[in-house]
């Protein structure tokens, strides 16, 4: 098999694939084969009707077995020779079959040179988590507004299943602890891939940018509809929308391909939670210094 490169704009490349004679005429004859056996031509029992007739009656579903069955291996063939790395479908085009002999145009979106480095002894702040008193206050008088209370007392205690206010109290300073320790963890997350995304110059593969911003689109559309908005409103803002996304989406799409090339380096088992380990490790490897809040 025959390949040439092309490279194109951004990540993209060009494959000029040719297939050989011998390997087109092989998976004609399979092709044949399989249909002889279950074509039903006047005149012949199925198994019976020699090539020409076959050809005759079903040359042109043979050919689009062949170039089913051909391209598909042929493009990934090619991706192995030349080791390339495609992040998406490729686009198929010019395909020629003369004389047994097949060749066709692949375009397709590569995975970009990352280089990510330096990514052990990010230097973040270790923050110690607390609630004071006022906190806890404050959510009281929140839930004090909510249900129009004068005053919380042992009895509305009850009713949420604490047995004294005091109860009650060291519940909401736990839930206030653990929201802040969420929170807290999520900004250093964003603290950490920040300084490693400022060290690393690539450009996110418009194929995966789309897509992500699609996905984006989608659950921002469903939260306006949850608020009330109507189709013919969320439409008529669509490209505003996209335009509001889409630095999001990118930034995401760097951030996974950052995350997946530290995996690869660090020898990071691939998983459904792959990004999550990640950043366990890099949170592990990290330089902390000690900070007050």
């Amino acid at each position: 098999m025959k390949v040439e490169t092309k490279k194109l704009e951004a990540n993209k490349i060009q494959l000029d694939i040719q297939v050989p004679a011998d390997t087109v005429k092989h998976k004609f004859n399979e092709v044949y084969e399989k249909i002889g056996k279950e074509a039903k031509i006047p005149g012949f029992r199925p198994g019976n009707a020699p090539r020409d007739v076959l050809e005759k009656h079903h040359s042109h579903l043979a050919k689009e077995e062949v170039l089913k069955d051909i391209i598909p291996q042929a493009y990934k063939d090619s991706l192995e020779k030349e080791k390339i790395e495609a992040i998406d479908l490729p686009q198929i085009s010019e395909v020629k079959l003369e004389s047994n002999v097949l060749s066709f145009k692949a375009t397709v979106e590569m995975r970009p040179e990352i280089g990510v480095k330096d990514y052990k002894k990010i230097k973040l702040a270790h923050k110690k988590v607390a609630v004071s008193p006022e906190e806890v206050d404050k959510a009281i008088e929140n839930i004090k507004q909510a249900h129009r209370l004068e005053t919380v007392d042992e009895k509305f205690a009850k009713r949420l299943g604490y047995k004294t206010v005091e109860e009650m109290r060291s519940s909401i300073e736990k839930q206030l602890f653990v929201q802040k320790e969420n929170n807290l963890r999520y900004q250093l997350q964003e603290d950490l891939i920040k300084q490693i995304l400022s060290k690393v110059n690539f450009k996110a593969p418009q194929s995966l940018v789309e897509r992500q911003l699609e996905e984006l689109v989608y659950q921002a559309k469903n939260q306006l509809i949850k608020r009330g908005a109507t189709k013919e409103q969320i439409n008529a803002n669509d490209d505003k929308l996209r335009k509001e996304l889409r630095p999001d989406a990118e930034s995401q799409v760097r951030t996974y391909l950052v995350l997946e090339e530290i995996a690869k380096k660090e020898n990071i088992k691939e998983s459904d939670h792959l990004t999550q380990e990640v950043m366990e490790f890099l949170l592990a490897e990290a330089n902390w210094v000690e900070e007050g809040i």
